[in-house]
């Protein structure tokens, strides 16, 4: 359960959901975020973890043995990780440089105006901290799912959530914060849009590590005596809440202190806004250093999970142990990951549609390959092996399903059409019929 809470609160909480939010219309992103967690992702994850659990297997032999014209979803799902996990590590690579910067006494460097796009234009300093990311990751892989993540959950996550609520309140009290608190909260929904919607269920699967393998593998680690519905409630709760904090902290401090366009600077809203929060402040420094110290364990607890799927690939097809398997996923994702950091330098000047090499591949990840998967699960579920299988495991042990109803009729009608409507989308997009999200 500490692991599924590891793998869902990370980067995708406060790097990303803030920026979608500034994005695509604050409060009227953030309602229809709730309505999709709500009725899509809780129950999509529902089913992931009960087909972990059912089978005891990861997402290759999971979908292959319940049927066998759904194998192919298993492969789409065990090769999204290592797509996500190599532009992930750039990102929990600022992270980790971030951290070190605030740890070593350089906080006033990082307010500087500039600081951060000095950092990521350059070629071999961003190559080196997503090195050391990914190295941490595959060093607590080495030791375990239990005790490497497990033992830094129980002490990490809450410590951080209390840092981002503490900040919160002292981001409140800036001077403009107001107006920010109310672009995130107020909606407008004669600015709701098909984009808000695809948007919202991007950061859905992105933020819950939906049709990836990640949950379905958890699920096959989940012990038997352990209520599904009440283990997918917590985990989707808990990662909920941590995105509502990050937007708060994060979306009225950009405009206390850049104005609302300050909303436009996109994946590097966090590492430009944050450190002149933290030099307005007394303490700033310190508080600076302990918040991007638990940034970097929410990162790689949630980079963990997506470095185990790939691993536990690699293990099941071929005679490699964790530790040969751990360093092959190691040495490929920082590879895989030169395109991506490179994309903010020398490779800057190459994009497609618009995108940079970072929102290329999220866009074949979050618009298209998870959608996918979760697009065939849903028919697997709902159609094939039908509701009522999944809800007979959950009920195991005497436990209730309260939402079984929902489930049904999400997995049968609701999953489906939302998730074709994404799919429309991104292949419009992808031929440039409409412009990219």
């Amino acid at each position: 359960m500490l692991a599924a809470v590891g793998s869902a609160v990370g980067l995708g909480n406060v790097w990303r959901f803030p920026y979608f939010a500034a994005t695509y219309g604050g409060g009227t992103f953030l309602v229809t975020y709730l309505v999709v967690i709500a009725v899509f992702g809780l129950m999509m994850m529902i089913a992931e973890i009960t087909i972990g659990r059912a089978t005891g297997l990861g997402p290759l032999g999971a979908f292959r043995t319940l049927h066998r014209r759904f194998a192919f979803l298993g492969v789409i799902a065990a090769l999204t990780p290592m797509v996500i996990f190599p532009f992930y590590s750039v990102i929990g690579g600022w992270v980790t440089r971030y951290a070190w910067t605030f740890l070593t006494g350089g906080a006033a460097d990082a307010a500087q105006a500039g600081h951060f796009g000095a950092f990521t234009s350059q070629t071999w300093q961003p190559i080196l901290w997503l090195g050391v990311f990914v190295a941490v990751n595959a060093a607590l892989l080495l030791v375990g799912v239990r005790k490497g993540i497990e033992r830094v959950n129980v002490i990490a996550m809450p410590a951080f959530i209390v840092m981002v609520l503490a900040l919160v309140v002292y981001g409140l009290t800036l001077d403009g914060a107001l107006a920010g608190l109310d672009y995130f909260l107020r909606p407008d929904f004669s600015q709701l849009s098909l984009n808000t919607v695809v948007a919202a269920t991007r950061q859905t699967f992105f933020s819950l590590s939906l049709s990836a393998g990640v949950m379905l593998t958890y699920g096959s680690y989940l012990r038997k005596d352990a209520s599904i519905e009440r283990s997918a409630m917590q985990a989707a709760a808990l990662d909920t809440t941590v995105s509502l904090l990050a937007g708060l902290l994060v979306i009225p401090a950009v405009v206390a202190f850049m104005g609302y366009e300050g909303l436009g600077q996109g994946a590097g809203l966090l590492f430009i806004t944050l450190p002149q929060v933290f030099a307005s402040m007394p303490g700033g420094a310190f508080v600076g250093a302990v918040f991007f110290a638990l940034m970097f364990v929410a990162a790689v607890t949630s980079g963990i999970s997506l470095m185990e799927v790939p691993v536990a690939t690699v293990m099941e097809k071929t005679r490699l142990k964790r530790r040969g398997a751990v360093l092959v996923v190691a040495a490929g994702t920082v590879l895989l990951a030169l395109p991506t950091t490179l994309g903010f330098g020398v490779w800057s000047e190459f994009t497609i549609g618009g995108m940079n090499v970072l929102g290329q591949m999220s866009f074949l990840t979050d618009v298209i390959m998870m959608p996918l998967v979760g697009l065939g699960t849903a028919i697997l579920v709902g159609w094939v092996l039908g509701p009522k299988v999944i809800a007979a495991v959950v009920r195991q042990n005497g436990h209730r399903f309260r939402t079984e109803r929902l489930f049904s009729v999400t997995m049968r009608w609701i999953a489906p059409v939302v998730l074709v409507l994404v799919l429309t989308t991104s292949l419009l997009m992808a031929l440039g019929v409409i412009p990219p999200l």
